[in-house]
C-alpha cells in the first residue's frame, strides 16, 4: 500500500509499529521507492528508511526526492525482457482463462464449485501448465508468474504500462484525507481502474508532499 502523509505528521512518528495508530493500517515499511541519484547530505534525513545502493531504496520520502520516473522506466523495462521469456514459453499454446473468472465462479457457488476444483481446472490448462513448468525448470526472481497471465495476455506494451504503473502505485493506496483506493477484485479491468485513479491523485501532489510504502 502506497499512503500518502498528512502534511501535520512528523517523519518521527513513522515506524511499523504505528501505522496502525496513525492509519489504521498493520503492516512494515518497505523499500519501494527510490531515491533521487543527486541527494544532497541534507536530504537524505528527509527519507524514510533510506538504504545503501544505486539507486538507493526507501519506503519513502518527499516526492521531490523519489526518483519515480525512472521506478517507472526500469519496471517498463523489466516487463520487455518478462514478456519476450513468457512469449517462448507458451509459444503454441491458447489463450487461457486467468484465475479471477475461477475465482468468482467459486465465491459465487462454493458448495457447487469448490476452491480445490477451480485451482484444478485453473491449473489444467496447458498454457498454465506451460508456465508452471517453466518457473519450475528455472526457479527464481524475475521469472512470469501465472498470477499475471491475464496482464501477459493483454499484450506486451499493455504489460510494460501496467507494470511501470504498479511499480508507483503499488496495490492499494491510502490518500492524505483518509480515503482508500484498492482495486475491487484481482481482474486486470479492476487492477486497471485503480491504477488510473492512483495515478491521477499521485499527479496532483506537490513536489513537498510524501509518500510512504508499506508491505501489509
Amino acid at each position: 500500500m502506497i499512503i500518502c502523509l498528512p502534511d501535520a505528521l512528523p517523519a518521527q512518528a513513522l515506524t511499523s509499529h504505528q501505522l496502525d495508530t496513525h492509519f489504521g493500517v498493520t503492516g512494515t515499511l518497505t523499500p519501494q521507492f527510490w531515491a533521487v541519484a543527486q541527494l544532497r547530505v541534507w536530504q537524505r534525513q528527509q527519507l524514510i528508511g533510506l538504504r545503501k545502493g544505486r539507486p538507493a531504496p526507501c519506503a519513502g520520502g518527499p516526492v521531490r526526492l523519489l526518483d519515480l520516473q525512472g521506478m517507472r522506466h526500469a519496471a517498463a523495462v523489466g516487463a520487455g525482457i518478462r514478456y519476450q521469456i513468457w512469449q517462448q514459453v507458451v509459444h503454441g499454446t491458447r489463450a487461457a482463462t486467468p484465475w479471477p473468472v475461477f475465482e468468482t465462479r467459486y465465491l459465487t457457488d462454493p458448495d457447487r464449485y469448490p476452491l480445490d476444483t477451480a485451482i484444478a481446472d485453473f491449473h489444467a490448462q496447458p498454457r498454465v501448465q506451460a508456465m508452471r513448468l517453466h518457473a519450475a525448470a528455472a526457479p527464481g526472481p524475475g521469472q512470469p508468474a501465472v498470477g499475471e497471465l491475464e496482464m501477459y495476455q493483454a499484450g506486451q506494451l499493455a504489460y510494460q504500462h501496467y507494470r511501470a504503473a504498479s511499480a508507483v502505485a503499488g496495490n492499494a493506496m491510502l490518500t492524505a484525507d483518509g480515503r482508500k483506493l484498492a482495486p475491487a477484485s484481482d481482474a486486470l479491468a479492476h487492477r486497471i481502474t485503480y491504477l488510473e485513479q492512483a495515478l491521477a491523485h499521485l499527479d496532483t501532489l506537490g513536489p513537498d508532499e510524501r509518500l510512504l510504502a508499506v508491505a501489509l
